[in-house]
């Protein structure tokens, strides 16, 4: 599979220069140059298919020519020891729960392909660095994922505030790979610098540079297997149309929820679930995107005024924008809405939901009651673990909501190697100064 910048004349690259390299030079980011057809792989797997066995037939045949069978088995086999969970609730609803990684969040899933991909493009004596901005407990993914890979060492950009869940014995002072950064300022303070970096050639070719974070393609394109998995898993079952309803901030989900559309997953369209903040409802209806203010809600991770998928959407819209409106359904849900989904879902389903998930399940409910689809069944995508806002989930259910021993790390505070000013000379001497 070849890749190209969302800027035009810029030259294509291969899987693994744009998972080394990251960003393009021109600018914008990375996206596929051509649509990959999958059905005879994963058309014929059915429930019995396993989540790892599923990446191992399907990553050789994306990858063509860079990732062969007995390689992408073993990516598989070293990243997943924990699948998606798909469940059934009735006629119209089901929920894929893609919380039981090793943080309850959704991104462990890309993140622990590209670690063990990374691992085996590289295993020849290469080494790489891979330069992440992540917040609180967010880094847990990253911790895990990379900790003892042979060739790669994890530099993670913490803003001001707590940090939690990382376990020092892997940090590069204590023979480990694991070196965590504190930048005195905010989350798009540590994303600047992630860029900045990258953008230092001289600098960043010295360490072979590039990131975890979702403007990786390598972290990106992986999260479109759950699509897959969700079908093989739900498909017998199937009587009308799929629709996936996807908790949506940044879009990176979104976005590879239609990387498996093109790649030939059977889906009538995707639900772009938004709280408050609605960054892209707008522009989907075909009006000029224009940021406004983020807006503090109880579903923090989608309170994204500018989006960092922005380019790869308008790319997708760009080629066919007609179609993509008749595929992608915005919905802006808000707190108060949030919360009695949550109350709902439980008393309904028996199931709880986290808010970032409640506002995917409040935005399919209102799909189906419009009417619009008759028959439409809606795959919910369930993003957070319940326990990671254990108080809220209380409040709205009444059901207390212990935390699992595999996430015990969420709770435990470190400090990082080193504190520094947002300043890119001052991140480049810290790294230095560790390696």
């Amino acid at each position: 599979m070849q890749f190209r910048s969302t800027q035009a004349n810029e030259p294509q690259v291969s899987f693994k220069d744009a998972v080394l390299r990251c960003l393009p030079p021109g600018g914008g980011l990375y996206v596929p140059s051509q649509v990959m057809d999958l059905r005879q792989f994963f058309l014929y797997m059915d429930e019995e298919t396993s989540y790892p066995e599923l990446v191992a037939t399907v990553a050789p045949a994306l990858l063509l020519g860079e990732l062969n069978p007995f390689s992408a088995a073993r990516v598989a086999e070293s990243a997943f020891n924990f699948e998606p969970e798909l469940k059934q609730l009735d006629e119209n609803f089901s929920v894929l729960n893609l919380y039981n990684g090793p943080s309850g969040n959704f991104k462990d899933f890309g993140v622990a392909f590209l670690a063990a991909v990374l691992e085996e493009l590289l295993k020849n004596n290469q080494n790489a660095m891979i330069l992440s901005a992540v917040r609180g407990d967010s880094g847990i993914n990253l911790n895990q994922a990379f900790r003892g890979r042979r060739g790669l060492t994890s530099v993670m950009l913490y803003p001001t505030g707590p940090i939690r869940g990382l376990d020092s014995s892997d940090f590069v002072p204590n023979g480990g790979n694991i070196i965590p950064i504190q930048v005195r300022g905010t989350l798009d303070d540590c994303q600047r610098l992630v860029n900045e970096t990258i953008d230092d050639r001289p600098f960043a070719e010295r360490y072979n540079i590039t990131s975890a974070n979702a403007i990786n393609p390598g972290r990106l394109l992986p999260q479109a297997f759950y699509y897959l998995y969700a079908f093989i898993k739900i498909k017998k079952r199937l009587s009308g149309t799929l629709f996936f309803s996807v908790p949506s901030g940044n879009f990176g989900n979104l976005i590879s929820g239609l990387y498996a559309w093109k790649f030939g997953l059977p889906v009538g369209g995707f639900i772009a679930a938004m709280n408050a903040n609605n960054a892209f409802g707008d522009y989907i209806r075909g009006r000029k995107f224009c940021p406004r203010p983020v807006i503090a809600t109880n579903s923090p991770a989608l309170d994204v005024s500018i989006p960092s998928n922005y380019a790869r959407l308008s790319s997708f819209y760009d080629e066919a924008p007609a179609v993509m409106r008749n595929m992608v359904f915005p919905a802006s849900i808000d707190d108060h809405t949030t919360v009695r989904t949550m109350e709902k879902a439980w008393k309904q389903y028996g199931i709880l939901l986290d808010p970032h998930s409640a506002v995917a399940f409040a935005a399919a409910r209102d799909f189906v009651e419009s009417g619009k689809y008759s028959g439409a069944h809606i795959v919910v995508l369930a993003t957070g673990h319940p326990a990671r806002e254990a108080d809220l989930v209380e409040s709205a259910t009444g059901q207390n909501v212990p935390l699992p021993s595999k996430l015990s790390l969420l709770k435990l505070k470190v400090d990082p190697i080193a504190l520094i000013d947002p300043h890119l000379d001052a991140l480049e001497g810290a790294i230095a100064s560790c390696c």
